[in-house]
C-alpha cells in the first residue's frame, strides 16, 4: 500500500514539475525532488527515469550535486515567488498571521535561492 501511495504521489509531482517547466507560476525543482524522494522510497525503476530523463534529470542533479542554477532560472523563481505571495496576500490571506508568514516564507526562499551557486555555463 506504502509502495502504490509513493509511486502515486511521485508521479503526480513529477508531472507538475514538468508542466513547471513550460509554465513560469509551477515551481519545478520542488515538485522534481518530491517525485525524486517518492520514487527512491517506492520504484528504483521509476527512479531511475527520472534521474535519466532529459528535461527532469539536470533539474535534479544539479540540485542534488549543489552545483547551482543559472541566473535565468534564479530570477525567474524569485520574481514568481514574490509575485504569487504578493496575490495571496492581497486576495486570499485575510488575517494578520497568514499575511505574515506568507512573506517570512517568501523572504526564506529567497534567501535560499540566493544563497545558491550561480550555474554560469548555462546562463541561458
Amino acid at each position: 500500500m506504502k509502495k502504490i501511495f509513493l509511486v502515486t504521489a511521485g508521479t503526480i509531482a513529477a508531472g507538475l514539475g514538468i508542466a513547471g517547466i513550460f509554465l513560469p507560476v509551477l515551481p519545478t525543482t520542488p515538485f522534481l525532488l518530491l517525485a525524486a524522494y517518492c520514487y527512491s522510497h517506492s520504484s528504483e525503476k521509476f527512479y531511475r527515469w527520472l534521474l535519466g530523463n532529459r528535461l527532469c534529470g539536470p533539474y535534479i542533479s544539479a540540485y542534488r550535486e549543489n552545483s547551482g542554477i543559472s541566473r535565468r532560472h534564479r530570477i525567474t523563481a524569485i520574481a514568481t515567488l514574490w509575485i504569487t505571495i504578493a496575490l495571496s496576500g492581497i486576495f486570499f490571506a485575510t488575517a494578520l498571521w497568514a499575511k505574515l508568514l506568507l512573506l517570512v516564507i517568501a523572504v526564506g526562499v529567497t534567501i535560499h535561492l540566493a544563497r545558491m551557486k550561480t550555474l554560469w555555463n548555462n546562463c541561458q
